[in-house]
Protein backbone atom coordinates (compact mmCIF):
# COMPACT_ATOMS: atom_id res chain seq x y z
CA UNK A 1 0.00 0.00 0.00
CA UNK A 2 2.65 2.37 0.77
CA UNK A 3 4.22 2.12 -2.31
CA UNK A 4 0.67 2.94 -4.23
CA UNK A 5 0.21 6.66 -5.14
CA UNK A 6 -2.84 8.46 -3.09
CA UNK A 7 -5.63 8.53 -5.36
CA UNK A 8 -8.47 11.30 -5.00
CA UNK A 9 -11.88 9.90 -7.31
CA UNK A 10 -14.09 12.87 -7.56
CA UNK A 11 -17.62 11.26 -8.69
CA UNK A 12 -19.22 8.02 -7.76
CA UNK A 13 -21.72 7.48 -10.06
CA UNK A 14 -23.17 4.77 -12.04
CA UNK A 15 -19.54 4.32 -13.50
CA UNK A 16 -17.27 5.87 -10.89
CA UNK A 17 -18.54 3.55 -8.05
CA UNK A 18 -17.08 0.51 -9.47
CA UNK A 19 -14.51 1.98 -11.18
CA UNK A 20 -13.13 3.43 -7.44
CA UNK A 21 -13.89 -0.21 -6.60
CA UNK A 22 -11.31 -1.64 -9.10
CA UNK A 23 -8.80 1.00 -7.43
CA UNK A 24 -9.07 -0.05 -3.97
CA UNK A 25 -8.90 -3.79 -4.72
CA UNK A 26 -5.77 -3.08 -6.77
CA UNK A 27 -4.48 -1.18 -3.29
CA UNK A 28 -4.30 2.06 -3.94
CA UNK A 29 -5.25 4.54 -1.21
CA UNK A 30 -8.24 5.88 -2.27
CA UNK A 31 -10.00 8.72 -0.79
CA UNK A 32 -13.30 9.72 -2.42
CA UNK A 33 -16.02 12.05 -2.77
CA UNK A 34 -19.79 12.67 -4.56
CA UNK A 35 -22.13 15.27 -4.84
CA UNK A 36 -24.72 12.78 -3.13
CA UNK A 37 -22.31 11.42 -0.58
CA UNK A 38 -24.74 8.39 0.32
CA UNK A 39 -23.79 7.39 -3.29
CA UNK A 40 -20.05 7.07 -1.96
CA UNK A 41 -20.70 5.29 1.32
CA UNK A 42 -20.53 1.75 0.00
CA UNK A 43 -16.96 2.75 -0.64
CA UNK A 44 -16.40 3.21 2.95
CA UNK A 45 -16.58 -0.46 4.25
CA UNK A 46 -14.41 -1.30 1.07
CA UNK A 47 -11.71 0.75 2.77
CA UNK A 48 -11.77 4.51 1.07
CA UNK A 49 -12.09 7.61 3.22
CA UNK A 50 -15.06 9.06 2.11
CA UNK A 51 -15.17 13.17 2.39
CA UNK A 52 -17.59 15.88 2.37
CA UNK A 53 -16.04 18.25 -0.34
CA UNK A 54 -14.52 17.57 -3.25
CA UNK A 55 -11.30 19.60 -1.87
CA UNK A 56 -10.90 17.16 1.48
CA UNK A 57 -10.74 14.42 -0.92
CA UNK A 58 -7.70 16.05 -2.70
CA UNK A 59 -5.92 17.36 0.01
CA UNK A 60 -6.06 17.25 4.15
CA UNK A 61 -4.74 16.88 7.37
CA UNK A 62 -4.28 13.04 6.99
CA UNK A 63 -3.35 13.35 2.94
CA UNK A 64 -2.27 14.98 0.08
CA UNK A 65 -2.99 12.82 -3.30
CA UNK A 66 -0.46 12.31 -5.91
CA UNK A 67 -3.52 11.84 -8.80
CA UNK A 68 -7.06 13.32 -8.34
CA UNK A 69 -9.57 11.43 -11.01
CA UNK A 70 -12.72 12.99 -11.93
CA UNK A 71 -15.66 10.75 -13.40
CA UNK A 72 -18.28 13.73 -13.32
CA UNK A 73 -21.45 14.66 -15.51
CA UNK A 74 -20.28 17.35 -17.63
CA UNK A 75 -18.13 19.38 -18.74
CA UNK A 76 -19.49 22.52 -17.23
CA UNK A 77 -19.62 20.10 -13.81
CA UNK A 78 -15.94 19.33 -14.25
CA UNK A 79 -15.23 23.08 -14.81
CA UNK A 80 -16.65 23.61 -11.16
CA UNK A 81 -15.03 21.19 -9.31
CA UNK A 82 -11.76 22.07 -10.83
CA UNK A 83 -11.86 25.49 -9.66
CA UNK A 84 -13.43 24.43 -6.23
CA UNK A 85 -10.38 22.32 -5.76
CA UNK A 86 -7.43 24.12 -7.38
CA UNK A 87 -5.86 25.81 -4.35
CA UNK A 88 -5.97 22.40 -2.61
CA UNK A 89 -3.44 20.96 -5.75
CA UNK A 90 0.06 20.24 -5.58
CA UNK A 91 2.62 21.15 -8.02
CA UNK A 92 3.42 18.44 -9.72
CA UNK A 93 0.24 16.02 -9.08
CA UNK A 94 -1.91 15.39 -12.10
CA UNK A 95 -5.22 15.28 -12.45
CA UNK A 96 -6.84 12.75 -14.82
CA UNK A 97 -10.13 13.40 -15.97
CA UNK A 98 -12.35 10.34 -16.98
CA UNK A 99 -15.65 11.96 -17.99
CA UNK A 100 -16.99 12.72 -21.24
CA UNK A 101 -16.51 16.45 -22.19
CA UNK A 102 -16.00 18.54 -25.75
CA UNK A 103 -12.34 18.56 -26.52
CA UNK A 104 -12.42 22.44 -26.34
CA UNK A 105 -13.59 21.94 -22.62
CA UNK A 106 -10.57 19.65 -22.55
CA UNK A 107 -7.83 21.95 -23.75
CA UNK A 108 -9.40 25.01 -21.65
CA UNK A 109 -8.76 22.42 -18.33
CA UNK A 110 -4.91 22.05 -19.67
CA UNK A 111 -4.24 24.99 -19.91
CA UNK A 112 -5.69 26.46 -16.28
CA UNK A 113 -3.87 23.90 -15.18
CA UNK A 114 -0.46 24.05 -16.62
CA UNK A 115 -0.73 27.46 -15.31
CA UNK A 116 -0.49 25.85 -11.66
CA UNK A 117 1.99 23.28 -12.54
CA UNK A 118 0.19 20.68 -12.73
CA UNK A 119 -0.81 17.92 -15.22
CA UNK A 120 -3.42 17.41 -17.12
CA UNK A 121 -4.94 13.89 -18.62
CA UNK A 122 -8.05 13.80 -20.30
CA UNK A 123 -9.10 9.90 -20.23
CA UNK A 124 -12.73 8.78 -21.03
CA UNK A 125 -13.68 5.99 -21.41
CA UNK A 126 -16.16 2.92 -22.74
CA UNK A 127 -17.41 -0.21 -22.24
CA UNK A 128 -20.40 0.88 -19.41
CA UNK A 129 -20.93 -0.53 -16.37
CA UNK A 130 -20.21 -4.17 -17.21
CA UNK A 131 -16.83 -2.94 -18.36
CA UNK A 132 -15.98 -0.75 -15.64
CA UNK A 133 -16.66 -3.62 -12.80
CA UNK A 134 -14.92 -6.30 -14.89
CA UNK A 135 -11.96 -4.20 -15.46
CA UNK A 136 -12.56 -4.39 -19.37
CA UNK A 137 -13.10 -0.44 -20.43
CA UNK A 138 -11.39 1.17 -23.60
CA UNK A 139 -9.40 3.60 -21.75
CA UNK A 140 -8.57 6.10 -24.51
CA UNK A 141 -6.06 9.22 -23.43
CA UNK A 142 -5.00 12.22 -24.02
CA UNK A 143 -1.47 13.43 -22.59
CA UNK A 144 2.07 13.86 -23.02
CA UNK A 145 4.47 11.16 -23.23
CA UNK A 146 5.85 11.77 -19.61
CA UNK A 147 2.16 12.66 -17.37
CA UNK A 148 1.15 8.92 -19.65
CA UNK A 149 4.36 6.95 -18.28
CA UNK A 150 3.10 8.14 -14.74
CA UNK A 151 -0.68 7.10 -14.78
CA UNK A 152 0.00 4.46 -17.14
CA UNK A 153 -0.47 1.55 -14.36
CA UNK A 154 -3.34 3.75 -12.92
CA UNK A 155 -5.45 3.88 -15.72
CA UNK A 156 -4.76 -0.16 -16.48
CA UNK A 157 -6.56 -1.06 -13.36
CA UNK A 158 -9.92 -0.36 -15.04
CA UNK A 159 -8.69 -1.74 -19.02
CA UNK A 160 -7.29 -1.98 -21.69
CA UNK A 161 -5.44 1.78 -22.36
CA UNK A 162 -4.26 3.52 -25.59
CA UNK A 163 -2.44 6.92 -25.53
CA UNK A 164 -4.07 8.44 -28.90
CA UNK A 165 -2.00 12.16 -28.52
CA UNK A 166 -1.62 14.84 -26.73
CA UNK A 167 -4.66 16.41 -23.80
CA UNK A 168 -8.08 16.67 -25.85
CA UNK A 169 -7.63 13.73 -27.93
CA UNK A 170 -8.90 11.55 -25.52
CA UNK A 171 -12.04 12.99 -25.38
CA UNK A 172 -11.54 13.04 -29.32
CA UNK A 173 -11.05 9.92 -29.49
CA UNK A 174 -14.15 9.25 -27.69
CA UNK A 175 -16.48 11.01 -29.71
CA UNK A 176 -15.80 9.24 -32.25
CA UNK A 177 -16.42 6.18 -30.11
CA UNK A 178 -19.72 7.29 -29.19
CA UNK A 179 -20.35 8.24 -33.04
CA UNK A 180 -19.67 4.73 -34.14
CA UNK A 181 -21.66 3.31 -30.71
CA UNK A 182 -24.70 5.94 -31.73
CA UNK A 183 -24.82 5.24 -35.26
CA UNK A 184 -24.86 1.09 -34.66
CA UNK A 185 -27.71 0.94 -32.06
CA UNK A 186 -29.57 2.90 -34.68
CA UNK A 187 -28.95 0.63 -37.46
CA UNK A 188 -29.03 -2.90 -35.33
CA UNK A 189 -32.96 -1.70 -33.80
CA UNK A 190 -33.68 -0.87 -38.14
CA UNK A 191 -32.43 -3.78 -38.83
CA UNK A 192 -34.35 -6.17 -36.18
CA UNK A 193 -37.05 -3.94 -36.86
CA UNK A 194 -37.01 -4.63 -40.59
CA UNK A 195 -36.88 -8.79 -39.63
CA UNK A 196 -39.85 -8.28 -37.53
CA UNK A 197 -41.81 -6.56 -40.30
CA UNK A 198 -41.23 -8.93 -42.47
CA UNK A 199 -41.77 -12.23 -40.69
CA UNK A 200 -38.60 -13.59 -40.11
CA UNK A 201 -37.67 -13.82 -36.35
CA UNK A 202 -35.66 -10.91 -34.75
CA UNK A 203 -33.53 -13.13 -32.19
CA UNK A 204 -32.39 -15.97 -35.27
CA UNK A 205 -32.01 -13.01 -37.39
CA UNK A 206 -29.59 -11.92 -34.68
CA UNK A 207 -28.12 -14.99 -34.42
CA UNK A 208 -27.65 -15.63 -38.11
CA UNK A 209 -25.91 -12.20 -38.48
CA UNK A 210 -23.30 -12.64 -35.53
CA UNK A 211 -21.44 -15.23 -38.12
CA UNK A 212 -20.87 -12.80 -40.68
CA UNK A 213 -19.39 -9.09 -40.87
CA UNK A 214 -22.21 -7.57 -39.37
CA UNK A 215 -20.79 -9.09 -35.98
CA UNK A 216 -20.17 -6.96 -33.76
CA UNK A 217 -20.29 -5.88 -29.88
CA UNK A 218 -23.30 -3.56 -30.19
CA UNK A 219 -25.95 -6.37 -32.07
CA UNK A 220 -24.55 -8.62 -29.46
CA UNK A 221 -25.15 -6.90 -26.11
CA UNK A 222 -27.48 -4.10 -27.37
CA UNK A 223 -29.27 -5.93 -29.89
CA UNK A 224 -30.34 -8.60 -27.01
CA UNK A 225 -31.64 -5.71 -24.97
CA UNK A 226 -33.98 -4.88 -27.57
CA UNK A 227 -34.92 -8.47 -28.08
CA UNK A 228 -35.40 -8.49 -24.22
CA UNK A 229 -36.72 -5.40 -23.92
CA UNK A 230 -34.76 -4.77 -21.01
CA UNK A 231 -33.86 -0.76 -21.41
CA UNK A 232 -32.50 -0.93 -17.57
CA UNK A 233 -29.04 1.43 -18.25
CA UNK A 234 -25.87 0.65 -18.60
CA UNK A 235 -25.19 3.80 -20.42
CA UNK A 236 -27.98 6.15 -20.66
CA UNK A 237 -30.12 8.29 -23.08
CA UNK A 238 -29.11 11.66 -21.85
CA UNK A 239 -25.56 10.90 -21.53
CA UNK A 240 -25.59 9.88 -25.17
CA UNK A 241 -27.26 12.75 -26.52
CA UNK A 242 -24.90 14.99 -24.72
CA UNK A 243 -22.17 13.01 -26.43
CA UNK A 244 -23.66 13.23 -29.77
CA UNK A 245 -24.61 17.46 -29.08
CA UNK A 246 -20.23 16.75 -28.32
CA UNK A 247 -19.96 15.01 -32.01
CA UNK A 248 -21.70 18.08 -33.40
CA UNK A 249 -19.65 20.52 -32.10
CA UNK A 250 -16.81 19.01 -32.75
CA UNK A 251 -17.60 18.82 -36.54
CA UNK A 252 -19.24 22.45 -37.04
CA UNK A 253 -15.53 23.37 -35.20
CA UNK A 254 -13.70 21.36 -38.06
CA UNK A 255 -16.20 22.65 -40.56
CA UNK A 256 -17.46 19.15 -41.31
CA UNK A 257 -20.78 17.73 -42.52
CA UNK A 258 -21.92 14.42 -40.70
CA UNK A 259 -25.46 13.52 -42.22
CA UNK A 260 -25.55 9.83 -40.21
CA UNK A 261 -24.57 11.40 -37.12
CA UNK A 262 -27.42 14.20 -37.69
CA UNK A 263 -29.96 11.71 -37.87
CA UNK A 264 -28.80 9.79 -35.44
CA UNK A 265 -28.58 12.05 -33.00
CA UNK A 266 -32.25 13.43 -33.51
CA UNK A 267 -33.50 9.45 -32.94
CA UNK A 268 -31.41 10.25 -29.11
CA UNK A 269 -32.69 13.79 -28.90
CA UNK A 270 -36.40 12.60 -29.22
CA UNK A 271 -36.19 9.76 -26.53
CA UNK A 272 -34.88 12.59 -23.98
CA UNK A 273 -38.48 13.59 -23.73
CA UNK A 274 -39.73 10.39 -22.57
CA UNK A 275 -36.76 8.06 -21.79
CA UNK A 276 -33.91 10.09 -20.79
CA UNK A 277 -32.47 7.91 -18.51
CA UNK A 278 -32.93 4.27 -20.09
CA UNK A 279 -30.55 2.52 -22.03
CA UNK A 280 -29.10 3.72 -25.70
CA UNK A 281 -30.53 0.81 -26.83
CA UNK A 282 -33.92 2.35 -26.35
CA UNK A 283 -33.54 3.57 -29.61
CA UNK A 284 -35.52 1.07 -30.24
CA UNK A 285 -39.05 2.58 -28.82
CA UNK A 286 -38.36 5.53 -31.39
CA UNK A 287 -38.03 3.34 -34.26
CA UNK A 288 -41.19 1.88 -32.81
CA UNK A 289 -43.04 5.11 -32.65
CA UNK A 290 -42.27 5.98 -36.11
CA UNK A 291 -43.48 2.84 -37.34
CA UNK A 292 -47.13 2.16 -35.75
CA UNK A 293 -48.29 -1.40 -35.09
CA UNK A 294 -44.76 -2.79 -35.42
CA UNK A 295 -42.80 -3.88 -32.51
CA UNK A 296 -39.60 -5.84 -32.31
CA UNK A 297 -39.54 -9.08 -30.23
CA UNK A 298 -38.89 -12.99 -30.20
CA UNK A 299 -40.92 -14.98 -31.96
CA UNK A 300 -43.29 -16.71 -29.30
CA UNK A 301 -43.18 -20.30 -31.42
CA UNK A 302 -39.69 -19.90 -31.88
CA UNK A 303 -36.97 -22.10 -29.50
CA UNK A 304 -35.01 -20.06 -26.99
Amino acid sequence: MQNKKHIAFLGTGLMGLPMAIRLLQAGYPLSVWNRTNAKAQPLADLGAQVTNSATAAVSNDQWRADIIITMLDSGPVVEQVLKQILPALSTGSILIDMSSTKQSEALTFHELLKKQGISFVDAPVSGGVIGAQNGKLAVMVGASETSFSKVNEVLSVFGQVTRVGEPGSGQLAKLCNQLIVGGTINIVAEALLLAQAGGADPAAVRQALRGGFAESRILEVHGQRMLDRNFTPGGQVKSQVKDMRNILDAAKNFELELPLTNQAADIFEQLMASHPGADHSAALLELESRNSGIRSERHKNMPE
